[in-house]
């Protein structure tokens, strides 16, 4: 057998693994237990389940997208329309002003800011969250629906993305102090880590992101897509949506939220699952 048919063998044997629900760490183990190289192993496995949960992500070849062709200037959603201030075909990029009203943005402030606390992110190993010193912001989430202002933002989304309300993870507001920022990172999660069979059970992979600016910082603040050299300004009732059709790198949606300078930012975020999360 030569090398390449006996990679091909172990990639699909991969799969099986993959879609029987054992964990890239489990089978990271049984690959080393049958004597494959330990480089090899990792870098197959790696390659495998990226491919694989691509695929589970862009199911049918869909994504969230909102809907431009013939690149308007406005986009009328059901109950509101917003205006088109740019566009990126690689990273998927819409970045829309008008989303949210001064009101709606008074509004979730309101109701998020006694609920904050500092922000966590997604513990790889496990599946968990932890306390990073890369995001240094305080933070909370909203349950799907929880108020009314929440559930019409959330339908409004829906309508934006055309992607169903119930595959989106529930609101998250965050805020950023003077100083505040969150370093770049990608929001998928990484098929490589033993931590993301877990996570992706309840709900599929992410395959999409809004941030809505909540208020306008005094000075910085910006969100940031380094690979491109693409900078967004935070703008009060802002906001920027990117997709990623698989949990790779090749997608270039590294982005992160760049220091604030001077005042503060509020900010909600929606996450887009592949499939219903619940």
């Amino acid at each position: 057998m030569t090398h390449q048919s006996a990679t091909a063998e172990l990639r699909q044997w991969i799969l099986e693994q993959a879609r029987a629900g054992h964990t890239p760490e489990a089978v990271l183990k049984a690959m080393l237990q049958s004597g494959w190289q330990e480089s090899v192993a990792i870098q197959t496995m790696e390659d495998t389940l990226t491919e694989f949960l691509a695929k589970q992500a862009s199911a049918d070849g869909q994504l969230p997208e909102p809907s431009l062709v013939g690149a308007p200037q406005r986009l009328k959603l059901p109950d509101r329309e917003v205006r088109i201030v740019a566009t990126m075909r690689d990273p998927r990029v819409v970045v829309v002003a008008d989303f949210l009203s001064d009101e709606e943005c008074d509004a979730v402030i309101a109701q998020s800011r006694e609920r904050l606390l500092r922000s966590e992110t997604v513990e790889v190993g496990s599946g968990g969250s932890e306390v990073n010193a890369a995001r240094t912001s305080d933070g909370m989430f909203f349950t799907r629906g929880e108020s009314p202002v929440i559930e019409r933002i959330e339908a409004r989304l829906a309508a934006f993305t055309n992607w169903p309300v119930e595959n989106g993870e529930g609101l998250q507001v965050l805020r950023y102090r003077p100083g505040a920022e969150y370093k770049p990172h990608y929001d998928y999660f990484d098929p490589a880590q033993p931590g993301t069979s877990t996570i992706v059970q309840r709900g599929g992979q992410r395959v999409g992101t809004v941030v809505m600016y909540l208020n306008t910082p005094e000075a910085g603040g910006a969100t940031t897509f380094p690979d491109v050299q693409l900078e967004v300004a935070a703008q009060r009732g802002h906001a920027v949506f990117f997709s990623y059709a698989q949990p790779h790198p090749s997608t270039r949606t590294l982005h992160g939220g760049a220091p604030v300078l001077a005042g503060e930012k509020w900010v909600a975020t929606k996450w887009l699952r592949q499939g219903r999360f619940d």
